[in-house]
């Protein structure tokens, strides 16, 4: 491996940007390498106990799912820098305690580079590790100016100061500093951002020593030995030790057996739309439940940073130019757009998306009844698809977007159970947690954004997209033999009809919940 020493060090700390091709922090340091600048390249990943904790509302921060995958995706991540001659340390605990004794024997002055997030639990980890970056400055260990924390924005397909800063021939920004006159209405958004906005172009991966390691020497013992370590076990991840989850098993009902890692989200991307050609149809299959091609099932590997969204974008351009250019192509972009705007839509208000009462202040009364949050996390809710896709979320940590929209509404418009203990549950067990897009969905299918309410007739939902009845049928065995024209409310059916089908409503399968004083009219 490429090793240098006794120069000036970059830890590059990798958060939720867990790849090396179109990533900001790793090109900045190859190019201050090549401008001698720096000539050591330490990249750092922290399993911070903080993110396994539990939340308020007594859920796993990182479920079972979700922590799986990315010990998959910081393997893959260790791998592809050793094929570069770099390496990735690996370590557990609080990045403001790891970070600043990894500068130790480093000139000054040294730098931490690292993604830019939105929101407070993120940037406050940012301040805590400035704080202590610049507390080492003037140490024997550190001597000269204090080691600086450079953030770069990277997340989104539009990039930040594409949007708020005025453009390089004149005109106005698009919008104003910290996004404050975005609209809260995704439509206007929308029409600005492609209508004003170039997506950048994707940077490419470093090269084979791009990224010098420190000599061994030069390192502190225990960094050097955290360097040659394995990578930690399921028990070494830092879960308070009497709520530690056993590992996931895998479901064979699972839409897909997704990897963590850039080499698998590339594999991916390939395989959806050149090996298969399957975004041409995307339009028409993408609120599907059952399979792993009705849709791109890019989330879980954008969420962990695996795969950039500009790679995406400008794959999907590079398709429609060689192959063919239709609603679905533009269809995946469009999706792509919406994870933007949460992205800055939380940028904008902050905090507020994490509130009660939302980015509206609408003040709303709960239902108090533990009895319902607990039938809709465990798929007993007597609604064949809210049950369907609960079970699918549990025993996989995947739903569809289809599936979301609904077991949101169900909860919160139907069922009257505060929306943020939805939020909490899904940001514990999803696979592609990611912090703005889950609070923003759910805040908005809360009706708390300002915007229109979608509360959905779960029935009609039902019928419209599983027709036929095989998702629920899979998800709920209980229900394989009743009769399709009952499949989706069992509750119609005849004692005579249930006893057919082996299906006795309050015995085999759950009475749907009466409708709650709390909900609201249907929208669809």
């Amino acid at each position: 491996m490429a090793t240098a020493g006794g120069g000036k060090r970059i830890v590059l700390w990798f958060r939720n940007d867990l790849r090396l091709h179109d990533n900001y922090i790793v090109h900045d340091a190859v190019q201050r390498v090549k401008r001698g600048e720096a000539n050591e390249v330490l990249p750092v990943y922290c399993f911070d106990p903080r993110a396994y904790g539990t939340t308020p509302w007594g859920h796993l921060k990182t479920g079972a799912h979700r922590a799986a995958f990315l010990l998959d995706c910081v393997a893959d991540l260790k791998s592809r820098l050793h094929d570069v001659g770099s390496d990735l340390l690996v370590a557990v605990g609080k990045p403001e305690e790891v970070l600043p004794g990894l500068l130790e024997g480093s000139a000054a002055p040294s730098l931490v580079l690292t993604a830019e997030e939105v929101t407070s639990e993120e940037t406050k980890i940012d301040v805590a590790v400035a704080r202590a970056l610049k507390q080492r400055a003037g140490t024997a260990a550190t001597p000269g100016a204090a080691p600086k924390l450079l953030r770069f924005w990277g997340h989104t397909m539009y990039h930040i100061d594409d949007l708020t800063q005025a453009p390089e021939g004149g005109g106005r920004a698009v919008f104003a500093p910290g996004m404050k006159d975005m609209s809260d209405v995704f439509t206007p958004f929308r029409e600005k951002v492609e209508k004003r906005c170039p997506v950048r172009k994707d940077l490419p991966p470093p090269k084979s020593g791009d990224l010098p390691l420190p000599l061994p020497g030069s390192l502190p013992a225990a960094a050097a030995g955290a360097l040659a370590a394995p990578l930690p076990t399921w028990e070494q991840l830092p879960y308070p030790p009497s709520a530690r989850p056993p590992p996931p098993t895998k479901d064979p009902k699972a839409v897909l057996d997704f990897r963590g890692g850039e080499t698998a989200a590339l594999a991916r991307l390939k395989y959806y739309l050149w090996d298969r050609d399957l975004i041409a149809n995307y339009f028409e299959t993408r609120n599907g439940m059952l399979g792993g091609d009705y849709s791109t099932k890019f989330a879980p590997w954008l969420a962990a940073g695996c795969i950039s969204p500009r790679k995406i974008y400008h794959e999907i351009r590079k398709y429609e130019a060689q192959r063919q250019s239709n609603k679905s192509t533009y269809w995946v972009i469009f999706e792509l757009i919406w994870r933007d705007y949460f992205r800055f839509f939380a940028l904008k208000h902050g905090n507020r998306i994490f509130f009660e009462t939302g980015t509206s202040g609408l003040p709303l009364a709960w239902n108090p009844d533990p009895e319902l949050w607990q039938r809709w996390r465990d798929g007993r809710t007597g609604q064949p698809l809210v049950d369907a896709n609960m079970r699918e979320l549990g025993a996989t940590g995947f739903m569809s977007n289809r599936g979301r929209q609904n077991v949101a509404s169900y909860l919160v418009l139907d069922l009257g159970v505060d929306w943020r203990r939805g939020a909490d549950y899904f940001e514990s067990i999803l696979l592609d947690y990611d912090v703005t897009s889950n609070w923003g969905n759910w805040v908005s299918a809360a009706g708390l954004t300002g915007g229109r309410v979608n509360h959905f007739n779960i029935a009609k939902q039902s019928k419209d997209y599983d027709a036929q009845g095989e998702y629920v049928r899979t998800w709920c065995p209980e229900l394989r033999n009743v009769p399709l024209a009952k499949v989706h409310e069992p509750w119609l059916m005849s004692k005579e009809e249930q006893e057919k089908a082996g299906c006795r409503i309050g015995v085999d399968y759950p009475n749907p919940i009466p409708t709650s004083r709390y909900g609201r009219p249907h929208s669809g």
